[in-house]
């Protein structure tokens, strides 16, 4: 931490009487002297206490026995310590005075004075202190950002109280943060409550301060190979204040975030101070927290990356389908957002090699001018970014909000914004598949939500929400593809950022019917999660160097698996045949035993975080590997599941080390096989069919969809346009039809 140092008028000599401020008469000793020695205490625990000259001169003055003089000395200690003095009259209103201590601050760092208060009406309200410069600039009008340099806390923890005493007079202590140097002016303004404040402005008083700059500190950032490389850090003081401070960040670093990304050579300002940091490289990477001393000999800081796992070097390339670049949690103006080198280095510093950056409705018509079809020219191999379209705030969304990825058009035929898309899923997804692009349904459990935690689990879904909602009708269609030729509407399901039962219920469905949709791991960051891009991934097998392209190839045929980056599922395969090769299909002349082999590695910290392992599945963060750990062990469950069912199951210790698995199963019936750490990591399918016969494997789920479609028309028909609604109603027929053959199909209940 920043322990405070640039309280400079510590450092004057100690007037014998009061500086700029009046003095407090009729005041009673011993109440001050209990209320001066909290201060005293509350400026050591700020990391501000008084020097040793001061001190003893604040002994002196508490052990004096004429009280007046007592009164006296007290205020001569106290007052030239104070940036402000408070005045509240007998009517209980606020005016306020400068005080004797220097305005002078530190950039990227927190100076904290005292507030002398005369409390005269012996108000017991908090005392408020506020600055049209200190507010946050999340979301503030561009032209303002100059003048919210500042930031400002009063200390109303113990040893002091929450609100004024009501004693006459009373010091309280304010804290202030710069984040600038040079001269800048700041108002600052006080007042006890609603009408408390002053005529004529006298509650507030304009400042003019010097602020010194903070020590320029290079930073060495290499990863595990000892290259050059970008990574996060969290810096914080010993009361757990974050440095720089996050709400006066500008891109590339977020307002919502603790974390800056920093690459090596880069530079951070630090004012002299002890600091605790935390530096990592995404979920791959170990987190090292050190403390470090910053004083004027501090010139540079070294970090070096350490991993615990690269499943890139066993050619399993990461990326994250769903991230923005403005709307949600984005500051300055959500209408426009930060651009892709700002979204670039947070890839780079989270060790994300693939980020789909997705133009939406707030956004829109800002962000559309980035779009090329191609990998932004900000992407350096192997991390490639890329702007695509999230149908999300316009046409369809009601249905179901939809990620359209490797477009080559991004506006729909018809228009030059989003004011004219179709308002039927199935219509956008045709236009998108016809140029050859890799499409799913976004956050697929909102609207999906089923009680208890089973899978699959046949309790009715309300499809009320916007997530996997019309895929349980587009699910059933085929669409044009860019050849001519009969493709599936759908391509994967997204998982990761919604309750995992929510999610993988409708998928688990859909594969027992049959169908052979893919899943692919998302973040929507900063909308659902906004602590980092990345947290939910998908790994796509590629043979050869990365390219986005066969990077949503990967995903399309199911060569991934989807997770937390906290466990990893690495070459499963059943018999035979590898997932996401040669249609991730094999067959069996009867029922008969497979073996399903895979390499799983996971790593949890030693020590368990019962609050998080034992949250609620319906409370965030959704998938993490905390929650697959077994009681108090560092031990988690690897699981087979065929359609949708755990058969057989081994213990894997998440101490980051890879192991090979090998499990033997039973194939009785035409089936779908994968594997899964719950809620961690999810591979896709293998496809194991008896005498070449389809899957139709439960009866009960081929119904639970037919239910589903009925559910969604019921939610969703007020919403199509209605030249649209014969394509919904025959779009929705369709799926009936289906539902009603598949049940009829089906070889088990």
């Amino acid at each position: 931490m920043n322990p405070l140092p640039f309280i400079f008028a510590l450092l004057l000599p100690l007037p014998l009487i009061a500086g700029d401020l009046a003095l407090v008469t009729e005041v009673e000793a011993q109440p001050l002297t209990a209320q001066a020695r909290r201060v005293a205490q509350a400026l050591e625990f700020l990391g501000a206490p008084l020097p040793a000259k001061q001190q003893a001169a604040l002994t002196e003055a508490l052990s004096q026995s004429d009280e007046a003089k007592l009164v006296k000395d007290v205020q001569a200690v106290f007052d030239p310590l104070c940036l402000v003095g408070v005045n509240i009259n007998p009517e209980s209103r606020v005016k306020v005075a400068a005080g004797s201590a220097p305005s002078e601050l530190v950039e990227g760092g927190w100076t904290t004075f005292l507030i002398k208060v005369h409390n005269e009406a012996g108000v017991t309200a908090p005392l408020r202190a506020n600055s049209p410069n200190a507010r946050s600039m999340h979301n503030s009008p561009k032209g303002d950002l100059r003048d919210r340099w500042l930031d400002l806390a009063t200390f109303d923890a113990q040893p002091l109280t929450k609100t004024l005493t009501g004693l006459t007079l009373e010091y309280r202590v304010i804290s202030l943060y710069s984040r600038d140097r040079g001269r800048r002016e700041a108002k600052l303004q006080f007042d006890v409550g609603q009408g408390t404040q002053d005529l004529g402005f006298r509650n507030e008083s304009d400042f003019l301060f010097t602020c010194h700059p903070a020590h320029e500190i290079r930073l060495q950032v290499l990863d595990e190979n000892g290259n050059p490389t970008t990574a996060a850090f969290e810096i914080r003081d010993h009361l757990g204040r974050v440095y720089p401070s996050q709400s006066k960040r500008a891109a590339p670093d977020f307002a919502f975030h603790p974390q800056i990304y920093r690459a090596d050579g880069e530079s951070i300002g630090l004012p002299s101070g002890t600091y605790t940091i935390k530096n990592y490289r995404g979920p791959e990477s170990l987190t090292e927290v050190r403390t470090v001393k910053v004083n004027g000999e501090t010139k540079k800081l070294s970090f070096q990356i350490k991993r615990w796992i690269d499943p890139s070097k066993l050619g399993w390339w990461s990326g994250d389908h769903h991230i923005h670049a403005a709307g949600c949690a984005h500051y300055t103006n959500p209408s426009e957002g930060v651009h892709a080198p700002d979204m670039m280095r947070h890839c780079l510093g989270e060790d994300l090699k693939v980020g789909c950056n997705l133009t939406w409705g707030p956004c829109f018509d800002y962000q559309k001018q980035f779009f090329t079809g191609t990998d932004d020219k900000v992407s350096e191999y192997p991390y490639l970014l890329r702007y695509d379209v999230e149908v999300s705030g316009f046409g369809s969304h009601r249905s179901g909000h939809l990620c359209l990825l490797r477009l080559k058009d991004q506006i729909y035929p018809g228009g030059e914004s989003k004011h004219h898309w179709p308002t039927l899923c199935l219509n956008t997804l045709r236009w998108a598949k016809k140029q050859g692009a890799l499409v799913g349904p976004a956050h697929s459990g909102w609207g999906l939500k089923v009680p208890g935690k089973d899978l699959p689990n046949y309790h009715p879904a309300p499809f009320d929400g916007i997530g996997a909602n019309e895929y349980i009708v587009d699910v059933t269609h085929t669409v044009e593809g860019p050849d001519g030729g009969q493709v599936p509407a759908v391509d994967f399901v997204s998982m990761v950022d919604t309750p995992y039962v929510w999610e993988l219920n409708i998928w688990y469905h859909a594969l027992n019917c049959g169908f052979r949709t893919r899943i692919s791991g998302e973040t929507d960051f900063p909308c659902i999660y906004a602590e980092r891009v990345g947290l939910g991934r998908s790994y796509v097998k590629l043979d050869h160097k990365l390219t986005f392209n066969d990077w949503c190839e990967g995903i399309r045929q199911g060569r991934n698996y989807v997770g937390d980056g906290r466990s990893h599922l690495i070459d499963f395969q059943v018999g035979t045949v590898a997932v996401g090769v040669n249609g991730s299909a094999m067959n069996l002349d009867q029922p008969g035993k497979v073996i399903a082999k895979l390499k799983a590695a996971a790593f949890l910290p030693r020590t368990p975080i019962p609050s998080l392992r034992d949250r609620p599945y319906q409370q965030k963060p959704y998938w993490h590997v905390e929650r697959a750990r077994v009681g108090d062990s560092r031990d988690v469950v690897v699981e087979i599941i065929v359609n949708g069912i755990p058969v057989k199951e081994t213990t894997l210790r998440a101490d980051g080390v890879m192991k090979d698995l090998s499990l033997e199963i039973a194939i009785e019936h035409s089936s779908w096989v994968a594997a899964r750490i719950l809620p961690s990591s999810h591979t896709n399918p293998v496809w194991v069919t008896v005498g070449h016969q389809p899957v139709r494997a439960s009866k009960r789920s081929a119904e639970w969809c037919m239910q589903g479609t009925e559910n969604c028309w019921k939610q969703k028909e007020k919403f199509i346009d209605a030249d649209e609604m014969e394509d919904a109603k025959m779009a929705y027929d369709h799926a009936r039809r289906t539902y009603r053959r598949l049940i009829a199909e089906a070889i088990a209940p």
